[in-house]
C-alpha cells in the first residue's frame, strides 16, 4: 500500500481518478519536465542562444522511458537539489554535444512553475468536463422535478413547500457559476515562468524578451507581464477554486445525506448489486458517496489555506513557502478530480421519492403553510400584528394537537378577518410555491446559454 491514500491499491479509487493519477504521479510529473526542458532548448534555438543540433537531441532524448527513475531520485537525494539529479541523468543519455545545453540558464521554478501552469491547464481541461457533466445532471433532475412538492427546511426544521426541482436548479446554477469562474481565470494562471536566478533573466542578454515569448508559444501557454517566482496568487486562487467547487459537491453530498435518513426518505443514492453498508448490521445502506464528497472537501479546504500561505513570500526566492505547494496543488487535484467523479455518479443515479415528499409534506398538518396565513391577515390588520396572531394561533393548535385549519378556525382573531373560503385558499400548497417553478425555467434558459452569461 502506497504512503499516501492515493497510491494504495485497496483505497486509491476513493481519493483520485486513474487519469488525475497519471497525470501527476512521478511518471507523469517527470515526463512533463523533460518535455518542458526540450521546449526550453528549441525556444533557446529559435532566438540563436543555443545550437539547433543541440536542441533537436534533447527533443529527441526527453523521454522518461529513456531514464532509470530509481537514479534520478539517487541523484535528486545526492545532490539534494530538486533538478540536478534529472538533469545529470538526461545528461548522460545525450551525444556529448548537446549536454552542456540542457536546461541553459534556467532556474529550478522555471520548470517547476511551468509545470505547474501545465498541471492546472489540464486538470482545469478535466474539471470543465466533470462540472459540465455534473451540472447537466443536476439540470435533468431540475427539469424533472420542477412541480414537485416537498417541505423545505430551515436550520433543519420544515419551513415553506419547494420543490424539488428547486433544490437541484440551485445546485445545477452554482456548479455553472464554477464553470465560469474556471474560464475566467485561465488567462491569470496558465502562463510559463522564465526568469533565471531572480527573475530577471539576465542570463540570456538581449534575447531574453523574444526567448520568453517563444517559450511560452511553445508550451501553449500565456507570457507573463513580469516573472511570478515570489507571486503565489495564481496558485492559490486555483486551490481556492478547487476548494470551493468541493464545497458545493459537498453541499450536495450532505443534503442527500440527510433526505436519505429513514426519517425524511425522500431521495437515496444509487445502490449497486453486492455493494454492503455495514459488516455487523446486514440491513443498512448507507450513503458512501455522499459523506465521502464532504470528506475530500474537508482536505481540500485545507490545502487552500496552505496555498493561501504560500502567498507570503520572502524576497526573491522563498522555499518555505514555495516547497509547500508541491504538496497541497497535486493533492488537491487529486481530490477534486475523485470528488467530481462521485458526484456525477451520484447525481446521474439519484433515485427520488416523489410520493415520500408529498407524504412528509402532508404530515406537518398544514402548518408550513402559516406564512401565506401571515400574508393574507397582513392586509387586514397588519404584518407585524398578523405576525403575532398566526405566531400564538400555531402554538395553540400545535399543543392541542389539531391541523392549521383547525387552529385557525379556533382563534377568533383570525376568523373575524379571514373567512373559511380566504382561509383554504392560504392552505393551497400550489399558491405557497411562489415562483420556485418559474426559477427552474430561468435556470434551464441561463444554463443552455454559453459560458459567458
Amino acid at each position: 500500500m502506497g504512503a499516501h491514500l492515493v497510491d494504495s491499491v485497496l483505497y486509491g479509487h476513493l481519493w483520485t481518478t486513474p487519469e488525475m493519477h497519471r497525470l501527476l504521479d512521478d511518471e507523469g510529473r517527470i515526463q512533463a519536465w523533460l518535455n518542458i526542458l526540450a521546449a526550453l532548448a528549441e525556444a533557446q534555438a529559435d532566438v540563436g542562444l543555443v545550437p539547433a543540433d543541440a536542441a533537436r537531441a534533447i527533443r529527441k532524448h526527453a523521454d522518461a522511458e529513456l531514464l532509470d527513475l530509481a537514479e534520478v531520485a539517487e541523484q535528486t537525494r545526492a545532490t539534494g537539489h530538486s533538478t540536478l539529479g534529472l538533469i545529470r541523468c538526461l545528461q548522460n543519455i545525450l551525444p556529448e554535444e548537446a549536454r552542456e545545453w540542457v536546461y541553459y540558464g534556467a532556474t529550478v521554478q522555471d520548470v517547476s512553475d511551468t509545470w505547474t501552469a501545465l498541471v492546472m491547464r489540464q486538470v482545469a481541461d478535466i474539471l470543465e468536463r466533470d462540472l459540465a457533466h455534473a451540472e447537466a445532471a443536476a439540470l435533468a433532475l431540475a427539469k424533472r422535478h420542477r412541480d414537485t412538492e416537498m417541505c423545505g427546511r430551515t436550520h433543519g426544521q420544515p419551513g415553506l413547500p419547494i420543490t424539488f426541482g428547486f433544490k437541484a436548479a440551485v445546485w445545477a446554477a452554482e456548479l455553472r457559476r464554477h464553470r465560469v469562474r474556471l474560464a475566467e481565470g485561465r488567462g491569470r494562471r496558465e502562463v510559463v515562468q522564465l526568469g533565471g536566478a531572480l527573475g530577471t533573466m539576465e542570463f540570456w542578454g538581449d534575447r531574453a524578451l523574444p526567448l520568453l515569448g517563444e517559450f511560452a508559444r511553445r508550451l501553449e501557454l500565456g507570457t507573463p507581464d513580469i516573472p511570478w517566482i515570489t507571486a503565489r496568487d495564481g496558485i492559490a486562487e486555483f486551490v481556492g477554486l478547487l476548494a470551493m467547487v468541493t464545497g458545493t459537491l459537498a453541499k450536495i453530498g450532505q443534503e442527500v445525506y440527510e433526505l436519505q435518513r429513514p426519517e425524511i426518505g425522500e431521495v437515496r443514492e444509487p445502490f449497486t448489486p453486492g455493494q454492503v453498508g455495514s459488516i455487523t448490521m446486514p440491513h443498512k445502506r448507507n450513503p458512501e458517496l455522499s459523506e465521502h464528497l464532504v470528506t475530500l472537501a474537508r482536505i481540500v479546504r485545507a490545502d487552500a489555506a496552505v496555498a493561501v500561505e504560500g502567498m507570503v513570500h520572502e524576497h526573491e526566492r522563498d522555499g518555505r513557502a514555495w516547497k509547500a505547494e508541491w504538496v497541497v496543488l497535486p493533492e488537491a487535484c487529486l481530490l477534486t478530480g475523485a470528488a467530481l467523479a462521485f458526484a456525477c455518479r451520484l447525481l446521474d443515479g439519484l433515485e427520488v421519492d416523489t410520493d415520500r415528499m408529498r407524504e412528509n409534506l402532508g404530515a406537518r398538518g398544514g402548518y408550513v403553510l402559516s406564512e401565506p396565513v401571515m400574508r393574507a391577515l397582513a392586509d387586514r390588520i397588519g404584518k407585524h400584528s398578523a405576525h403575532t396572531v398566526v405566531y400564538e394561533a400555531t402554538l395553540a393548535g400545535m399543543n392541542r394537537g389539531v391541523d392549521l385549519r383547525t387552529a385557525l378556525l379556533a382563534d377568533h382573531r383570525i376568523a373575524e378577518h379571514l373567512s373559511p373560503d380566504e382561509i383554504a385558499r392560504c392552505l393551497d400548497v400550489q399558491a405557497a410555491l411562489g415562483v420556485a417553478p418559474a426559477f427552474v425555467d430561468r435556470v434551464v434558459a441561463a444554463c443552455n446559454k454559453g459560458l459567458g452569461r
